[in-house]
C-alpha cells in the first residue's frame, strides 16, 4: 500500500510537473521570471506582417508603456487614435505657424505597425510617447537644407514612417560629437542587402515570404503567435545588427541626432515606467537604441539643433498617397493589397479574387465561378512552383491575367487602380485640431452635403439651383486660395450657360492648402476676399488681372470686386501692346455674361470691357503688319476671340454699352484688315469670313476678294494661306464650299495653275485646311469636282445625271412625282402621322 501511494505520489508529483511546463511553455515570455525589457521591436512601416507581429509581441509582453517612431509633439493627439470617427488612413501634420507651407507628414494605415502599437496601447489604459526628432527640429533642419542645396539629410517627415528605417540610416559613431554629414554617403536599402543574401532579386518579395506571408492570422495558438513574434523581432535586430556593422555610412546624414533623441526619452520612460516598455521603431534603429551610451553624450547630439515654431493635428490620408506611384518616397506599391492581407480572417487569395471578379463583374465583363476558382488554382500553382509560402501579388496579378483577363492588361490596370492601390480616403475626428479657416471649410461641406473623396469624379451644377450655385462659389473660391479641390471641366461647360462641370479630388496635401491660405483669413469667404485684392495688386499682366476678375464674379466675391476694378481699369490704360488687350477682353466679357447669369452688378465692368474693346479696334490693323507665320496663327486666333467677345458684350451688356454701334465699328475694323494688303494671307482670310458670316458682305464681294487673293500675281504660299483663313476651322468652310459653286471653281482653278515648283510648298497648307472637314463633306467635294460644274458643260464621263438635276448633283427644287413615289411607304410606316393629301397636291 505504501510502495503503491508512494508510486501515487509520485505519479501525482510527475503530473503536476507537467501541467507546470505546460503552463510555463505556454506562458508569454516577457511574463517569465528573469524575462527584462525594454523590447524593441524593429518594424517594417506599413507592413502588414509587422503590424501582426507588434500586436502578438505586444499581447505576449503586455508592457507598462509603448514608445514609437514619431513626433513627440504628437502625444498631446494621441487620444484622438481611440475616437470612433478616425478612421485611416490618416497622417500627423506637422507644419511651421509662421510659413504653413513648411510641413511635414507622418502617414498610418490601418496595418501600419506603429498604427496597430497605438491603438493597443489606447484600449488598454497604457501610456503611449512618441520618441522621434521633435518636429520643431525637423521642419527647421529641413529649411536648412533646402537652403544648403543638400538633400542628403533625412529628418523624418513625410519618410518618418517608411521603409525599415534603412532610408534614414547612418554608422553610430563618436557619442560626444555629432559626425560631419556625407553627401556622396552610400544609402543602404536593408532589405536588398539581406534579400540578397537569402538569394532574392526582389527585396519587396523577400519581405514578403520571410514576414508578411507568414503567421497570418488564424495560424496557431495566441500565445505560441507571441513566441514567434518575439523571436521574429530578436532574429531582425540581429541582422540589421550586422549590417550597421558593414555599412557604416550607409543612410541619411541625421540618423545619429535622431537616435539620439529615442534614446534620451527611452531612459525618461525606464525611468518612470521601468523596463516594462515596448518600443516600436524602425528596424535599421533597434541596434543603435541597444546601445549603452550615457544621457549625456546623448544631449551633447542633440545641443544646438535650429527650432522653428510648429503646430501639429491629423489629416486624412489616402491609399494612393502611401504608394510609391503618388510621390510618398517611402511608401509600398500596393496599399489595398496589403490592406487586404491584414484584414482578411483567412483564405486572403480566395478573398482577393472574389474581389476582383466583383470590380470586373461591375464593369461588364462575364466573369464566373469557374473564373475564380481556376485562378486560386493558377495561383496556388505559381507559387509552389516558386517556392513561396504562399501566393502573393505577383502570382495573384499572374493568374489574373491569364484567367479573368484573358490575357489583357487593359482590365488588369483598373484592378491595379481600383484594388491593388485603391481611394481608400480616411476620415479624422471634429475634435483634431485644425485652423479656424479648416473649421468653417468643414461646416460648408456638411451644409452643402459635399463630402470630400479620393477618387476622381465629376459633377454638374445648374445655378439656378441654390445648392449648386453655392458649391460653385465654394469651388471658385478654393481655386482663387490655390486649394484645387475641384478642376473645371472644359469639355462638359458651356460659356454663359446655367451649367458648370467639375473633376474633384481630395488630396491629402490640400490640408497644407488650407493651412497656408489661413493667413488670409478665418473663412473662406474672407480669406478668398483677402487673396484676390492681393493678386490684384501685384499681378503684372492685363490677362492675369481679367481672369482674377471672371473668378471673383464666379466666387461673388462683391467686397473684393471694386479693387480688382480699379487695378483693372490702371493696368488697361497703362498697357499699350495690342496682343495683351486682345487675350484680356475676352476674359473680361466672359465675367460680364457670368455676372448677368448669377444676379451680379457688373456695370462697371462693362464700361471697362467697353473700352477696351475700342482700344483694340484702334490698335488691331496695325499689329497686323510685318507678321511671321506663327504670329500670323496667334493674331487670327485673337481676332477670332475678339469678334466672339463684341458679339456677347453687344448681346449682353446692352444697358451699358451702345451694341449696335460696338458692332458696327468693329465690322469696319474687319473691312480694314480684309483690304490691308501688309496683312498676312491669313489674317485677311479669316477676316472676310467673319465679314461674311456676319453678312456684313455679299457672295459677290467675297468672291471679288477670293478672285484677287487667288490672281496668278500673288505667290501660291500667300494664297494658300489665305484660303486657310478663309476655309479653315471648325466655322463650316467645307459647306460654304458645297453650296457655293463660284467660290468652288474660283478655287479649282487656282489649284490647276498652281506651278509644280511652288505646289510642293502649297500642298501641306491645304491638306491641313481640308483635313478638318467632316468625311462626308470631304467626298461631296470629291463628287463635285469630279462630276464639274455648269463651267464643265456636262457630266463627267460615265456619269448620268438625275433627270431634271444639274451637272453638279443639286435640284432645282422638289420633284413631286419622285415625292410621290415614297409617300405609300411613309404612310404605312409612320401611320396617322403622314397626312392623307400628303403627296396628292394637298396641305401634307
Amino acid at each position: 500500500m505504501t510502495g503503491d501511494g508512494a508510486n501515487g505520489g509520485s505519479v501525482s508529483e510527475e503530473k503536476e510537473k507537467e501541467k507546470e511546463r505546460g503552463r510555463a511553455m505556454r506562458q508569454p515570455k516577457g511574463r517569465q521570471a528573469g524575462a527584462q525589457g525594454p523590447w524593441l521591436f524593429g518594424v517594417r512601416h506599413h507592413g502588414p506582417g509587422s503590424a501582426r507581429s507588434v500586436r502578438a509581441a505586444l499581447d505576449a509582453v503586455q508592457p507598462g508603456a509603448v514608445l514609437i517612431e514619431g513626433p513627440p509633439e504628437a502625444d498631446e493627439l494621441a487620444h484622438l487614435a481611440a475616437d470612433m470617427d478616425m478612421r485611416p488612413p490618416v497622417a500627423l501634420l506637422a507644419h511651421a505657424t509662421d510659413d504653413p507651407g513648411r510641413s511635414a507628414f507622418w502617414p498610418f494605415a490601418e496595418f501600419s505597425p506603429e498604427w496597430v502599437a497605438l491603438r493597443w496601447a489606447l484600449d488598454r489604459g497604457a501610456p503611449v510617447h512618441f520618441i522621434d526628432l521633435p518636429a520643431t527640429h525637423t521642419l527647421a533642419l529641413r529649411a536648412a537644407d533646402e537652403a544648403a542645396g543638400d538633400d542628403t539629410g533625412g529628418t523624418g517627415g513625410t519618410g518618418g514612417t517608411g521603409g525599415t528605417g534603412g532610408d534614414k540610416a547612418e554608422e553610430a559613431g563618436n557619442e560626444e560629437q555629432p559626425p560631419r554629414p556625407h553627401p556622396e554617403a552610400l544609402r543602404v536599402d536593408p532589405l536588398a542587402v539581406l534579400a540578397d543574401a537569402a538569394g532574392y532579386d526582389d527585396p519587396e518579395r523577400w519581405w514578403e515570404d520571410v514576414v508578411e506571408h507568414r503567421g497570418g492570422t488564424g495560424a496557431g495558438a495566441e500565445d505560441d503567435a507571441g513566441e514567434a513574434a518575439l523571436a521574429s523581432f530578436r532574429a531582425l535586430g540581429e541582422a540589421m545588427g550586422a549590417l550597421r556593422e558593414e555599412f557604416r555610412d550607409g543612410g541619411h546624414t541625421r540618423d545619429l541626432v535622431r537616435e539620439a533623441h529615442m534614446r534620451v526619452r527611452l531612459k525618461a520612460a525606464r525611468k518612470e515606467h521601468g523596463d516594462s516598455v515596448a518600443v516600436i521603431c524602425g528596424a535599421w534603429h533597434v541596434p543603435a537604441l541597444a546601445l549603452r551610451t550615457t544621457l549625456t553624450a546623448d544631449r551633447a547630439l542633440l545641443k544646438g539643433l535650429p527650432k522653428v515654431k510648429t503646430g501639429l493635428t491629423w489629416v486624412p490620408w489616402t491609399h494612393r498617397r502611401l504608394a510609391r506611384a503618388g510621390g510618398y518616397g517611402a511608401g509600398i506599391a500596393s496599399p489595398g493589397w496589403y490592406g487586404h492581407l491584414f484584414s482578411a480572417p483567412d483564405r486572403p487569395v480566395e478573398r482577393w479574387l472574389t474581389k476582383v471578379a466583383g470590380l470586373l463583374r461591375e464593369e461588364g465583363r462575364q466573369v464566373s465561378s469557374a473564373h475564380v476558382i481556376e485562378a486560386v488554382r493558377l495561383a496556388g500553382a505559381l507559387a509552389t512552383l516558386r517556392g513561396r509560402p504562399l501566393a502573393g501579388l505577383t502570382e495573384t496579378t499572374d493568374a489574373i491575367r491569364s484567367v479573368l483577363c484573358e490575357g489583357s492588361d487593359v482590365p488588369l490596370a483598373l484592378i491595379e487602380d481600383r484594388l491593388t492601390v485603391g481611394d481608400v480616403l480616411g476620415e479624422v475626428p471634429a475634435a483634431a485640431p485644425a485652423v479656424p479657416l479648416q473649421r468653417d471649410l468643414e461646416r460648408l461641406q456638411r451644409s452643402l452635403r459635399f463630402k470630400p473623396e479620393a477618387a476622381d469624379r465629376e459633377i454638374d451644377l445648374d445655378l439656378r439651383k441654390e445648392n449648386d450655385a453655392a458649391r460653385s462659389r465654394l469651388l471658385h473660391r478654393l481655386s482663387l486660395l490655390r486649394v484645387d479641390w475641384g478642376t473645371p471641366a472644359a469639355a462638359r461647360s458651356g460659356t454663359g450657360t446655367f451649367r458648370e462641370s467639375w473633376r474633384l479630388s481630395w488630396q491629402p496635401e490640400l490640408a497644407v492648402r488650407v493651412a497656408e491660405a489661413g493667413v488670409w483669413g478665418t473663412t473662406v469667404a474672407s480669406a478668398a476676399t483677402a487673396k484676390a485684392r492681393s493678386d490684384a495688386t501685384s499681378a503684372t499682366h492685363l490677362a492675369d488681372i481679367t481672369a482674377l476678375a471672371e473668378l471673383c464674379l464666379r466666387a461673388e466675391l462683391s467686397e473684393a470686386l471694386p479693387d480688382v476694378m480699379r487695378a483693372l481699369a490702371d493696368r488697361a490704360a497703362l498697357d499699350t501692346d495690342v496682343g495683351h488687350l486682345a487675350q484680356a477682353l475676352p476674359a473680361l466679357v466672359r465675367s460680364v455674361r457670368y455676372g448677368d447669369v448669377r444676379g451680379t452688378d457688373t456695370a462697371a465692368l462693362a464700361e471697362v470691357a467697353a473700352g477696351l474693346a475700342e482700344r483694340v479696334f484702334v490698335g488691331l490693323p496695325p499689329a497686323c503688319t510685318g507678321l511671321d507665320t506663327d504670329g500670323a496663327q496667334e493674331l487670327r486666333r485673337q481676332i477670332e476671340a475678339v469678334h466672339t467677345a463684341v458679339g456677347l458684350l453687344a448681346d449682353t451688356a446692352a444697358a451699358q454699352v451702345d451694341g449696335a454701334g460696338l458692332r458696327q465699328r468693329w465690322r469696319a475694323v474687319l473691312r480694314n484688315i480684309a483690304d490691308r494688303e501688309s496683312a498676312p494671307g491669313l489674317v485677311r482670310g479669316r477676316a472676310v469670313r467673319l465679314l461674311l458670316d456676319e453678312g456684313t458682305l455679299d457672295e459677290d464681294a467675297v468672291a471679288r476678294r477670293m478672285g484677287l487673293a487667288l490672281s496668278p500675281g500673288t505667290p501660291p504660299p500667300d494664297a494658300a494661306a489665305w484660303i486657310e483663313g478663309f476655309l479653315g476651322g471648325a466655322a463650316g468652310g467645307g459647306m460654304l464650299l458645297v453650296h457655293d459653286e463660284r467660290l468652288r471653281q474660283l478655287l479649282d482653278t487656282w489649284l490647276a495653275s498652281v506651278p509644280a515648283t511652288a505646289f510642293t510648298d502649297v500642298l501641306p497648307l491645304l491638306r491641313r485646311t481640308f483635313s478638318a472637314y467632316e468625311s462626308g463633306v470631304r467626298r461631296t467635294l470629291g463628287e463635285l469636282v469630279r462630276r464639274g460644274g455648269p463651267a464643265a458643260g456636262s457630266p463627267a464621263p460615265g456619269t448620268e445625271a438625275l433627270p431634271g438635276t444639274p451637272a453638279d448633283g443639286f435640284g432645282p427644287g422638289l420633284d413631286p412625282e419622285r415625292a410621290d413615289a415614297v409617300t405609300e411607304v411613309l404612310r404605312h410606316l409612320l401611320g396617322d402621322l403622314v397626312p392623307v393629301g400628303a403627296g396628292d397636291g394637298g396641305p401634307g
